[in-house]
């Protein structure tokens, strides 16, 4: 940005000097510098006068990480990933906070579509969750995968089956769907979410809701389910309309999941 202590005649001047000063300042920011100020003194058909220049980085006051060195010399050499990406994208990427747009239902099969589901079938595999939406491998689309197996459920406790309504459920597929609540009674227990790793917090969920869209073959489907089932079902739909379980939990419960290692 710049600012003028007096007013200079047409502002092609300060056009012309911020051009020949940009790769002085910009190597001055890259050194690592939060900022620059210049002072250029002008002549001016009213007597002297003077140009402050100030350029601010202001990525250095922000809590976001910033990329290395030898990051940056990586993407010199080797093109960035593309969506679907092979890992989840965490909060704070614009893409989670979008509204994911509908498929035109003749797509659904087509190649791109297809690489799509496989991808969020093998990451919500990989990193052992339950649900992924589209938005989570940086895809604005409204497509879903679900997936409780029966070896999690036999892993749970007898105690955590009863209390948080527990049922493995097959391999879902959702594209263009749309939820229903069946019984709106509420029930708060704790979620995660890979799109916020490390993290948990108790949320309110309906008892029970009807899901129902298309399938990867494009086939309409529908599903009721009740206890924990739709509450998987309500966190995977709330990606697609850019929610995340922070904005609906109960702040006093958020924690992180090792905090009791940090003390170790």
């Amino acid at each position: 940005r710049f600012c003028m202590g007096k007013s200079v005649k047409g502002l092609n001047v300060a056009s012309m000097l911020l051009r020949s000063l940009s790769s002085t300042l910009r190597s001055y920011l890259r050194k690592g510098t939060s900022g620059l100020t210049a002072f250029c003194p002008l002549q001016t058909s009213k007597g002297k006068s003077c140009l402050l220049i100030s350029v601010c980085d202001y990525s250095s006051y922000s809590e976001v990480k910033q990329r290395t060195y030898w990051q940056y010399l990586k993407r010199k050499i080797i093109a960035p990933p593309a969506p679907p990406y092979s890992h989840v994208c965490q909060v704070g990427d614009p893409v989670l906070r979008g509204i994911a747009k509908p498929v035109n239902p003749s797509e659904i099969t087509s190649p791109d579509m297809q690489k799509l589901v496989k991808t969020l079938i093998k990451v919500m595999r990989k990193m052992d969750c339950v649900g992924l939406s589209a938005p989570q491998v940086g895809v604005p689309l409204q497509v879903l995968v679900l997936e409780f197996t029966e070896q999690k459920y036999n892993e749970s406790s007898l105690h955590l089956r009863e209390i948080r309504q527990l049922a493995h459920f097959p391999l879902k597929v959702f594209v263009n769907p749309s939820l229903r609540v069946l019984d709106s009674r509420s029930f708060s227990f704790p979620e995660g979410c890979a799109s916020l790793s490390g993290f948990s917090a108790c949320v309110p969920r309906y008892q029970a809701v009807e899901i129902s869209g298309l399938n990867e073959k494009g086939e309409p489907v529908s599903w009721q389910a009740s206890g924990w089932p739709a509450r998987i079902i309500q966190h995977e739909v709330d990606h697609l309309n850019g929610v995340v379980y922070i904005d609906k939990m109960d702040s006093r419960t958020f924690v992180n999941s090792c905090w009791m290692e940090s003390n170790e």
